[in-house]
């Protein structure tokens, strides 16, 4: 066997280009588009299976390295914790917290499912985990967090099989969430019901789009490339200041002996630095203003889509598509298990809680989208449902609010909670 080893550059330079090989594949691929499959996945695929091919039949592994992945999928979290601004929940009303309860609820059920059929299989319960919410709610860039964490309690291959189990899911919940919320609408509520609901377009959404619709209100949105190049390198300032404070916090955490992963340091203090900011008012042309806005939120989330991507894109030509070889049976019949359970969760108890309605039909529908794979999954399918009927204003304004604001938060600490219980009880 020949092995041959990259370096951190090369490493990143196949994963930015698998990103570009993606970019051209989800443009020209009907089936990638449909599907919502990001270009990462399907550029990085190609590149995985490429290594499985040196490795099967040309007798040549290999292996990459991780240094700068990990930087970029510290720099992901710590712009998913600059999201979590708590004073949103009081906009989503009761929906917005039935979602929140589903979530835990979800999660909880998802790992206790995944965890009984290693039992009933003689498999390790790792194996449990990571075909289970860190993997089907976290999705790929959970599934590559935990990784390190996964690998050091024992789970040998814990990186390619959580990308493996993420791309399934997140495959799987756009064939499952359009269909399921179609059947819930026929089948539990009437012609009246449907139309019944109240569906106005939220105030705020509505004067962001009367604005872009006149040449001043675009005006207003435009920037110069100078201005442009100050606001991202500023957002980029604000990520790496509390990336470094965030290693810090995180070393804390694991001398308490809390198995959570690196990035969770950064995560938690870029949500507390939002939400301190968010308390904050200061004076600007006469009007008393929050402090947060000068994170300029829109350039960090930019910032944090283009450190998914390349984390994404280095992890999915990272990984040693042979070490499921032996794994293969538990791990399918784990994901088809995860597909079956969301169904019958969303059909008997997600519909009924979130009020028995159209929107939450249409919720349902995003429920299924970001439980097993991502939030554009959930916007995608709920934009599918209300193509066929019509358009439903809260649930595109509750799932992002889950979907990127809460899910990764909520999740790593669930997480975390399984994984300390099995290493007292079963490890």
């Amino acid at each position: 066997m020949i092995h041959v080893e990259l370096d951190m550059l090369q490493t990143a330079g196949i994963g930015a280009l698998a990103l570009v090989v993606g970019m051209v594949l989800t443009r020209r691929v009907a089936f990638l588009q449909k599907f919502c499959v990001p270009s990462p996945v399907s550029g990085g695929l190609i590149f995985s299976l490429i290594t499985l091919g040196l490795y099967t039949w040309g007798g040549i592994e290999v292996s990459f390295d991780d240094t700068l992945m990990k930087i970029f999928m510290l720099a992901f979290f710590t712009c998913v914790g600059f999201q979590c601004d708590l004073t949103m929940l009081k906009h989503g009303g009761k929906p917005l917290i039935m979602m929140l309860v589903l979530l835990v609820i979800m999660i909880v059920l998802q790992n206790s499912m995944a965890l009984g059929i290693t039992w009933l299989m003689g498999t390790d319960p790792l194996l449990g985990i990571t075909a289970g919410s860190v993997s089907m709610t976290g999705g790929h860039g959970t599934a590559g967090g935990f990784a390190e964490v996964l690998e050091n309690m024992g789970l040998k291959g814990a990186d390619t099989i959580g990308m493996a189990a993420a791309t399934f899911g997140l495959i799987a919940g756009s064939m499952l969430g359009g269909p399921l919320a179609d059947f819930i609408i026929r089948r539990k509520l009437k012609q009246e019901q449907i139309q019944a609901m109240d569906d106005e377009i939220d105030p705020a959404m509505a004067g962001i789009e009367s604005d872009e619709a006149s040449p001043a209100g675009r005006a207003q949105r435009v920037s110069t490339n100078e201005q442009e190049f100050q606001q991202y390198a500023k957002a980029s300032y604000y990520i790496l200041m509390v990336m470094g404070g965030g290693t810090l916090l995180s070393w804390l955490f694991n001398k308490l002996g809390v198995s959570f992963p690196s990035y969770f340091g950064a995560l938690i203090l870029a949500a507390i630095v939002r939400n301190v900011m968010g308390a904050i008012r200061y004076k600007e042309n006469g009007e008393r203003v929050r402090a947060d806005r000068l994170l300029d939120m829109e350039r960090i989330v930019s910032v944090g889509n283009i450190c998914l991507s390349m984390f994404i894109g280095m992890a999915m030509v990272s990984l040693q598509l042979w070490e499921l070889k032996h794994l293969a049976l538990p791990l399918i019949v784990i994901l088809v298990s995860q597909v079956v359970l969301m169904a019958l969760f969303v059909y008997f108890v997600a519909f009924r809680m979130l009020g028995s309605n159209y929107n939450a039909a249409v919720l349902c529908a995003g429920l299924c989208g970001f439980g097993l794979g991502a939030t554009p999954n959930a916007m995608a399918n709920m934009s599918a449902i209300c193509y066929k009927y019509h358009y439903a204003a809260k649930p595109f304004i509750i799932v992002p609010i889950v979907g990127s604001m809460f899910t990764d938060l909520i999740n790593t600490g669930l997480i975390t909670l399984f994984l300390s219980l099995l290493s007292r009880f079963f490890l």
